[in-house]
């Protein structure tokens, strides 16, 4: 309690690192997002443990999907 965050705030309020770090973030969940897509796209579905369609909703999903994608998704 008394603790003061940014959380809930609007952008204009935020602290300027905070807007650094909330921007940082983002950039790193599309560049994943899109680096997990062209694998994706370059691969062929027998490459893959399983269905690409998945794998491709799962490229979605904040940082887990793409991170999941790299680490389980392809066949070595």
């Amino acid at each position: 309690m008394g603790q003061h965050t940014d959380r809930g705030k609007t952008w204009s309020e935020m602290s300027a690192r905070r807007k650094a770090v909330g921007a940082a973030g983002g950039l790193l969940q599309v560049a994943l997002m899109v680096a997990a897509l062209n694998d994706l796209r370059k691969r062929r579905p027998d490459d893959l443990n399983g269905p690409k369609a998945v794998w491709v909703a799962a490229s979605f999903v904040n940082f887990v999907g793409p991170v999941a994608y790299f680490i389980f998704g392809r066949k070595r």
